[in-house]
């Protein structure tokens, strides 16, 4: 064959993408399968579609994502509408989704169920409700001002509680638009903040119908509300997401006007059975009141006040006996006190002591004077001794036996070498000194 008798890949994949786009029949598929290999993304979505023996690729635009009421979870098994076609840069064939529910289970119940367990899990449904006030006087109506819900609420009100006032707020209750206006009229109504009570509400109708109110965002304006919110959507049987998060959930519009509003003329009838109850009361203790008067002025202390404080003197007598007796006993035991000590004062007179003490010193002085004397004369005999002792080892002494003793220039002379012939020497004698001239010195020979 020749070369130009071969395609390129390309051209190939256009042809196929040409004919995949051209078969009527793949422009329109109806497609059941499980969902897998989903990963939540930013703007398209790209997942395969399977069952036991084949898999597709597919791709959801955002366009259509955004259209979804439930939440896409791998593993879901789906119904889908879409077209097949060939996705050129790999040659591989896709469906393009453009929509899609669960099988076996609307979208619109699997939202649901999605929502209310996510709103379950954050606490709005078990959160603490408010109390809806007795006796209001301004009421919130937020519903469509043509259906049968706003005749039924005005005709209930006005029969049970008429000095009631009802506001009615028009809002959207169907419609793609009714959950923004059912947010805005919930914020209105809390802004202005002069409400006691709101009701809001619609008639009956499909899940479609009734979908704004399973809305997150009406959800979470009912829960974030200030004021008590009584939710009356659709009949008996039907249960929204926002009778979960109201405050009180009523069957039907009469339903929640007859638990916004007590009854008047029951109320007066309570009224006045309360004020007979209370006269009756106040009469009864009137009367146990006058009958405690009386006894209290039958009493003793009103009839002879004086014996009040009969009983009060002669304690006082006693106190004043007591208190006598007990002066009496004590300055008796002072005086007794007194003579005992004065007595020991006397035994313990100070003049004998005195005298001995006088005695004594006189014999003191004495001793002392014969010590003194005593160590006077052993001083004397041992001063004596002394000088005697010291008389013998006085030169003089000594000199007086014929010694004498040599100077020269007011230096004792001890040996022949510290003088020279012709030196001046002075003799010192027992009765005087004699000056004189050496002119011979005759030295000792050393050996």
């Amino acid at each position: 064959m020749e070369k130009d008798q071969y395609l390129t890949v390309t051209a190939l994949t256009k042809y196929l993408h040409r004919k995949f786009s051209a078969d009527p029949y793949l422009n329109r598929v109806y497609l059941t399968g499980e969902i897998s290999n989903f990963r939540l993304r930013p703007r398209h979505q790209y997942f395969s579609l399977k069952d036991d023996g084949a898999k597709i690729d597919a791709v959801m635009f955002q366009s259509a994502f955004n259209k979804l009421k439930f939440n896409v979870e791998d593993g879901m098994k789906v119904l889908v509408v879409g077209r097949v076609d060939l996705y050129e840069p790999s040659g591989n064939y896709q469906i393009t989704i453009e929509k899609m529910e669960p099988d076996g289970v609307g979208a619109l119940y699997q939202a649901f169920e999605q929502l209310k367990a996510k709103l379950a899990t954050e606490g709005l449904f078990s959160a603490p409700k408010r109390p809806l006030a007795h006796f209001p006087k301004r009421i919130a109506v937020i519903t469509s001002p043509s259906g049968a819900v706003i005749r039924d609420i005005i005709t209930t009100t006005r029969r049970r509680y008429p000095i009631a006032q009802l506001v009615l707020f028009p809002a959207v209750v169907q419609g793609e638009k009714a959950a923004d206006s059912l947010v805005g009229r919930l914020k209105e109504v809390n802004a202005r903040g002069d409400f006691d009570t709101i009701i809001i509400g619609r008639g009956g109708g499909s899940i479609e119908d009734l979908w704004p109110f399973n809305e997150e965002k009406v959800a979470r304006a009912i829960f974030d509300s200030q004021i008590p919110i009584i939710s009356s959507v659709g009949h008996e049987t039907d249960t929204t997401i926002a009778d979960l998060v109201a405050d009180v959930r009523a069957a039907t519009p009469t339903a929640a006007a007859e638990l916004a509003t007590p009854v008047l003329e029951d109320e007066i009838l309570r009224i006045k059975q309360d004020k007979l109850r209370l006269i009756q009361s106040y009469q009864a203790m009137l009367k146990l009141r006058r009958q405690q008067l009386q006894k209290l002025k039958n009493s003793y202390v009103f009839m002879q006040p004086n014996r009040l404080y009969e009983g009060y003197l002669q304690k006082l007598d006693g106190y004043q006996n007591r208190l006598k007796q007990a002066y009496r006993e004590q300055l008796y035991q002072k005086e007794k006190v007194f003579s005992e000590l004065t007595m020991r004062l006397q035994r313990s007179s100070p003049k004998d002591t005195i005298n001995l003490h006088k005695q004594q010193v006189v014999q003191l002085k004495k001793d002392l004077f014969r010590v003194a004397e005593k160590y006077v004369g052993d001083r004397e005999q041992r001063l004596v001794k002394a000088t005697a002792a010291l008389d013998m080892l006085s030169p003089l002494r000594v000199m007086g036996r014929g010694f004498s003793y040599v100077t020269a220039d007011e230096k004792i002379i001890k040996k022949t070498s510290d003088l020279s012939v012709g030196s001046e020497i002075k003799l010192h004698l027992s009765d005087g000194s004699v000056k004189a001239k050496v002119t011979k010195i005759d030295g000792m020979k050393k050996k």
